[in-house]
């Protein structure tokens, strides 16, 4: 984990619920296959130290099939197919960014680098098994991710994007002040729901409209269009 995470999340570590949650995933290591990979698990804290977090976007459940998850939400590795979520992120920036070109890649480390979180509610996944390590103690855990962005020494404004209900709920379940963050809502990008509001929804321009705005700052989008195929 980065050295800003661990250290924020540093009492998580001892807590009961986290005790359960480690000796539940040894058991799952001894017995089954688990991705991601041990050394992706926290990989969006390596790549986007607390400090730097401009956004958070939400995903649920690690990708359960191989060579696809690596830590961050929506993102898988090449040479893995775009998901069907991923095509309508791309979509969407393209529609929002102008000079945004649709990657080849699903690899969206660059963005991770460029201060969005992209961060799923549950970390690890039993291989061909979705959403077989929830309600483990991950949910509990990212919570706690989440507090840490509230609660930074800074006080700096994020973005958060919601995107499908359980998103939404986590926010509200957080009571984030929506006075000093912005909260986009809107449904989920899969391929089941992504045309009821997702598409045409602006929500990558309208974050780094009240990036500018309120910081002075925006994120690079763009930057996920130099990801070589």
């Amino acid at each position: 984990m980065g050295d800003s995470w661990r250290t924020a999340l540093d009492k998580e570590f001892v807590k009961p619920y986290f005790q359960k949650l480690k000796e539940f995933l040894i058991a799952e290591h001894h017995a089954h296959t688990v991705y991601p990979n041990l050394n992706d698990v926290y990989s969006w804290s390596r790549l986007t130290p607390l400090d730097s977090v401009k956004a958070v976007i939400l995903g649920q459940d690690p990708y359960h099939n191989v060579g696809q998850a690596h830590g961050l939400s929506f993102s898988v590795l090449p040479p893995t197919k775009l998901p069907g979520s991923l095509r309508n992120i791309y979509k969407q920036l393209s529609n929002d960014i102008p000079t945004f070109k649709v990657p080849t890649s699903g690899d969206l480390t660059p963005m991770a680098k460029a201060g969005v979180l992209w961060l799923n509610t549950c970390l690890t996944v039993r291989a061909h098994n979705a959403n077989s390590h929830s309600k483990k103690g991950w949910e509990t855990f990212t919570d706690a991710v989440v507090r840490a962005v509230l609660d930074r020494p800074d006080g700096k404004g994020v973005v958060f994007f919601a995107w499908g209900l359980p998103a939404q709920k986590l926010y509200d379940r957080l009571r984030i002040d929506e006075e000093k963050h912005l909260v986009l809502r809107s449904p989920h990008p899969s391929p089941l729901s992504a045309h009821r509001g997702f598409l045409g929804n602006a929500h990558f321009k309208k974050a780094n409209e009240w990036l500018r705005k309120t910081h002075g700052e925006e994120i690079d989008w763009v930057a996920l269009s130099s990801v070589p195929p």
